[in-house]
């Protein structure tokens, strides 16, 4: 059960404009011709546990102010993390300085003023519902991460073909911020979120000494959303279990389906190849499939701001562009670039709200929260149809050429034959090119909306698969 505290009165979300409102004046005075400032606050508390004593206990509390400044077609950012007025004017007089001295850039500048989200009445905005305002004490963390170690050791009593099963390490913890931006042509806005999350991570071992490890984690938005402790350790627990008992296979092409736990790598990729900033370096191996068939009829991939309790959900980005659902690929058909302003200008387009930034640098491209619609059979009835193959649970060190779209990754996971899994696999590759790998992706059924890239499994026939 999750022990709560109340939180305390916050300050009003307009406490931190007083302070971006003097900075701005501060650096139109020095000479900038535009000007930006945020201001973020932060608090977190985690507790890490391993084989039932407290590893680690992280406590955070943070404020950055950074000011952007343009003189001219010039820009320069700079930040700091303490707020005397002396620091506060060398942040002004350094940030004018540098700006000064920057190389022109043509497509440098705030936002368009037309584009910027203009809020209203509080009682007709859309309630996203992305602050809960509850406080865990340490030692409801720390309880709910023995709770899972527990949970999940609990399946090792059992395993017969497991010698051992140990904690790797389980955790539980939250977070809450408040990012505020104001502009020198008059946005004014404030972004509030919490982060409630909790993992575990197993290592079974089998009579030979052969080591597997594996675990399962949530980050959702409010901590009523948690999933019961047990079931993360369990889950954790049978992930590692199965693993044992891996084997190599031979060096062939087969059939394989991407678990939907990473699945979501293959779509990043794509995340990335269609970014404005890439487009316009001319670097992605997408940069002439504008409004081009890539993915089957059947596909769609969408991203979704205004998803309510989602982990990438705003009303406006990092540059104040209001911000709508896009589909990104509408029946297969790739319909736009993901934009931040300086992009869009130097493509001749409109940003499309996915402007990105750290307080410390410009702004670049990110999304909200996309999702790969489902598909209509499930993992069971793909793997029936195709036979044989390689369900890939786990990938690392994935490597893209970004102009060729050649794709390659190590990873490990089940072989199947018949339909049905025979035994767990690793120490293999899988390779292919992925503007044909994005052609013949099939998405299953099985979507699940748990984070800001959500697919469901995808099979993709005849892949390279590299073993002994």
């Amino acid at each position: 059960m999750l022990q709560t505290r109340s939180a305390p009165q916050t300050a009003a979300a307009d406490a931190p404009f007083e302070r971006l409102e003097h900075l701005l004046a501060a650096a139109r005075k020095a000479g900038a011709d535009a000007c930006e400032a945020v201001f973020a606050e932060s608090r977190s508390l985690s507790v890490g546990v391993r084989k039932g004593e407290i590893e680690t206990v992280e406590r955070d509390e943070n404020s950055d102010l950074g000011l952007r400044v343009f003189v001219g077609q010039k820009q320069a950012v700079v930040s700091v993390s303490e707020f005397s007025q002396n620091t506060l004017d060398r942040l002004v007089e350094r940030a004018v300085a540098m700006a000064r001295l920057a190389p022109d850039d043509a497509y440098a500048g705030l936002a368009d003023p037309a584009l910027l989200y203009k809020g209203g009445p509080e009682s007709k905005l859309p309630d996203l519902q992305l602050f809960d305002e509850t406080h865990l004490s340490a030692e409801s963390l720390q309880q709910r991460a023995l709770d899972i170690e527990s949970a999940g050791l609990a399946l090792g009593d059992d395993a017969q073909k497991c010698a051992a099963l140990q904690s790797d390490a389980a955790s539980a913890g939250y977070m809450q911020n408040q990012w505020s931006m104001l502009t020198s042509d008059g946005f004014h806005g404030t972004h509030r979120t919490s982060l409630f999350f909790q993992s575990g991570r197993f290592i079974a071992t089998d009579a030979e000494g052969n080591m597997e490890r594996d675990g399962e984690g949530r980050s959702v938005r409010f901590a009523s959303d948690l999933p019961d402790v047990a079931e993360t350790g369990r889950v954790a627990a049978e992930r590692a279990l199965a693993a044992l008992g891996a084997r190599k296979i031979e060096t062939q092409k087969a059939a394989v389906i991407f678990d939907k736990r990473i699945a979501k790598s293959l779509i990043s990729q794509f995340i990335g190849a269609i970014s404005g900033t890439m487009i316009a370096r001319g670097s992605s191996f997408l940069k002439d499939r504008l409004g081009q068939r890539l993915f089957d009829s059947s596909v769609q991939i969408i991203d979704n701001p205004l998803r309510v309790r989602g982990l990438g959900s705003c009303l406006f980005d990092d540059e104040g562009v209001a911000v709508s659902e896009r589909h990104i690929i509408r029946d297969g058909v790739l319909d736009g670039w993901l934009l931040n302003s300086s992009a869009a200008k130097q493509l001749g387009m409109t940003s499309t709200g996915h402007g990105s930034r750290s307080l410390a640098n410009a702004p670049g491209v990110s999304t909200h929260n996309v999702t790969l619609g489902a598909g209509a059979e499930t993992p069971e009835s793909l793997m029936a149809s195709v036979g044989r193959g390689v369900i890939v649970t786990s990938m690392f060190g994935p490597s893209v050429n970004s102009d060729t779209g050649d794709w390659s990754a190590g990873a490990s996971g089940f072989w199947f034959e018949s339909g049905v899994i025979a035994y767990p696999v690793n120490e293999i590759t899988v390779a292919g090119n992925l503007i044909d790998m994005y052609a013949r992706l099939v998405p299953a059924s099985d979507l699940e909306i748990k984070g800001t890239l959500d697919t469901p499994s995808l099979l993709i026939e005849s892949l390279s698969v590299g073993g002994k």
